[in-house]
């Protein structure tokens, strides 16, 4: 758990290198750029069917060797060889991806085999682009890892390219952030700089989140929520996967439920579960949020943005929830705050399946 700026300071922090250039309106302009900064003769551009038209709007001034578009949730192990299989072939020596957490997802797939360098142009807020994680998903499973080779060298945020994104998924998007900041109070290897970022993070999204709400064409609360999703995932890639992650990477990879949607209704619930179990970082999450409590605050925040409420919603079902709850239990960190059983994470999941109040979840062990 991190501890206050006061506390004796004895913590190992690792800080990733990557280039982040920020400007509503610049993307095209940075990755000319950086495409000629980096000397590469062949790209590949990563972007599924919902962004191809805004990659080709960010690639107008490059040139583009290959198209790739098969962008699947979660990087099914088959989709990730047949893009690598297409970027050896095609000798490519740099890939663009431009779209989301799955699309960058990709983009890391092939970079992990083949060690090519990524430029990633969010159009989410989901982090994923600023983090050295992989993931993928075979045989009803999702595995994740860290490899510096994956990390993207230059991320471009342009804020324009959000324009597009529907507020209902801004909002998930956007709460799936939140939740990389409340993971990394508590992650194997939280320290007081994590929990800085993290903490920014909160007051960035929860600031920008009810903007996009009020002004889905306004820039400033997309501003706010992708710098706020930058930050947040910097802070979880050095702090590492939490019970919040571990759970949602269960749900997302055996029962295929959508990443951000997920993220965004188990996250109220893992708050409930840990937070009386770490006082010091729910206090300074609550002052993060401006409220009494962090919980209070989130709440507070979900229902001014018409959050996700329940994972029934999204196809999973209370009969599902033993099974979710052993596969998970057996990835979830032993430092988490409060000790995990079956028991108690199958209470944690009936209640974020049928929606309960999070409140309803014990504080006791």
């Amino acid at each position: 758990m991190a501890g206050r700026p006061t506390d004796p300071l004895n913590f190992e922090h690792i800080t990733l290198g990557q280039k982040v250039l920020f400007g509503a309106g610049r993307a095209a302009d940075f990755l000319a750029t950086e495409v000629s900064g980096e000397g590469a003769r062949r790209v590949m551009v990563i972007a599924g069917g919902r962004e191809t038209e805004l990659a080709r709007q960010v690639t107008r001034q490059i040139d583009v060797q290959v198209w790739h578009d098969e962008v699947v949730m979660h990087v099914p192990v088959d989709v990730a060889e047949r893009a690598r299989t297409i970027a050896r072939e095609e000798k490519i020596d740099l890939v663009v991806c431009v779209g989301g957490g799955s699309t960058v997802g990709l983009a890391k797939a092939v970079a992990l085999t083949d060690k090519l360098p990524i430029v990633a142009v969010p159009t989410t807020y989901a982090g994923s682009e600023a983090t050295n994680v992989w993931g993928l998903t075979s045989n009803d499973r999702k595995t994740t890892g860290i490899d510096d080779a994956v990390l993207p060298r230059t991320v471009i945020y342009d804020s324009d390219l959000t324009l597009s994104l529907p507020v209902d998924l801004s909002v998930a998007s956007g709460l799936n952030g939140i939740a990389h900041c409340v993971d990394s109070m508590w992650a194997p290897k939280a320290d007081p700089i994590n929990a800085a970022l993290a903490l920014e993070g909160i007051r960035a999204l929860s600031g920008g989140l009810p903007l996009i709400v009020q002004e889905p064409t306004g820039r400033r609360g997309r501003d706010l929520a992708l710098y706020g999703a930058y930050l947040a995932a910097v802070s979880f890639a050095s702090a590492g996967s939490g019970i919040h992650h571990k759970i949602c990477h269960t749900l997302g990879g055996t029962f295929d439920l959508p990443h951000a949607q997920t993220h965004a209704v188990v996250l109220p619930y893992v708050l409930a579960f840990n937070g009386a179990h770490a006082p010091e970082a729910e206090r300074r999450m609550a002052e993060a949020f401006g409220a009494d409590t962090a919980l209070a605050g989130l709440n507070r925040l979900r229902a001014e943005v018409g959050a996700p409420l329940r994972l029934s919603d999204y196809g999973f079902d209370v009969g599902d929830v033993v099974e979710a709850a052993r596969i998970a239990l057996e990835i979830i960190p032993a430092s988490n705050p409060r000790p995990v059983t079956v028991g108690s994470l199958s209470d944690l999941l009936v209640a974020a399946t049928l929606g309960d109040a999070p409140e309803s979840i014990s504080p006791e062990n």
